[in-house]
């Protein structure tokens, strides 16, 4: 990518939009049930972990598509050349609680869009800011960042940091099945969580990828889950290597000092996804 490149691309700094949903009960039961949950949730009831990754999901016809599966780039989101469209990370500071029957206004823009050269080569980082509002004002404010990298890139894992003795730890079955609800139930048509022709044939990876999102929402969990009644602040997350299907993974937390270290291990024990939570 040229500087003229990178220069046009900046010009989508500061574009905004703004969208509504409500989380129904069909939503909310829907995201209990992959967390493994019975779907007993009413109007009224709080709302699970990670329900603002399912709202105003990107909705487009079919001829709007680009070949990955993703609305095509260039209206919302800046049209970065690189191919390879995956989430790098970001913080989410929690002000209140979503509710089953809340009517969601989310606002966005796009805060930044920066190049860099990394081990697998160039690397272009856009980062989008989120304002959640429900009945009671802001519920959630988020920074998502997203990373764009060539086809060619390596999918192997880094050695893994080293993790501290878990106080939680729990498997999850990367089945095809999991990873085609999460899809369904985010809108996500991204062809790397579903089609594994395409990810064998076009994109090189070994197999079908476990959404950012639904790992940091497992990890969201978690945190909350060990926070008991000591309501969390803020939650920090970052992809470290890609996550296949095929077989289990683990959920682990440590407590720290009030805070709490949160990771993701493939069954090969590489550390995928780290958080951590305050």
């Amino acid at each position: 990518m040229t500087d003229t490149d990178l220069s046009h691309l900046q010009g989508w700094i500061g574009k905004k939009r703004e969208a509504q949903d409500v989380i129904t009960p069909r939503l909310a039961n829907s995201v209990a049930a992959i967390l493994n949950e019975a779907p007993t949730l009413r109007n009224g009831d709080m709302a699970p972990p990670g329900i603002h990754w399912c709202l105003s999901p990107d909705i487009v016809p079919m001829s709007g598509l680009g070949p990955d599966g993703h609305p095509a780039r260039g209206d919302f989101l800046p049209p970065v050349p690189l191919p390879r469209r995956m989430w790098a990370g970001g913080e989410l500071h929690l002000h209140g609680p979503f509710r089953v029957g809340d009517a969601i206004s989310r606002r966005s823009s796009i805060s930044d869009v920066i190049m860099k050269n990394g081990r697998t080569g160039p690397l272009c980082f856009v980062t989008v800011d989120h304002e959640y509002y429900g009945p009671a004002g802001l519920a959630l404010s988020e920074r998502h960042d997203i990373v764009y990298r060539p086809l060619q890139s390596p999918t192997d894992a880094r050695p893994s940091e080293a993790t501290p003795s878990p106080d939680v730890r729990y498997a999850v079955d990367a089945s095809s099945t999991l990873l085609a609800r999460f899809s369904a139930v985010t809108f996500n048509g991204h062809r790397i969580h579903y089609d594994r022709d395409y990810c064998l044939k076009e994109e090189g990876y070994p197999g079908l990828l476990v959404h950012g999102p639904l790992q940091a929402t497992l990890l969201l969990s978690t945190a909350l889950g060990m926070a008991a009644s000591d309501p969390l602040k803020r939650f920090t997350y970052r992809s470290l290597a890609p996550l296949f299907d095929g077989s289990a993974f683990s959920v682990n937390g440590a407590r720290r000092n009030g805070a709490y270290d949160l990771w993701i291990s493939s069954a090969a024990g590489n550390v995928t996804m780290r958080a951590t939570a305050e």
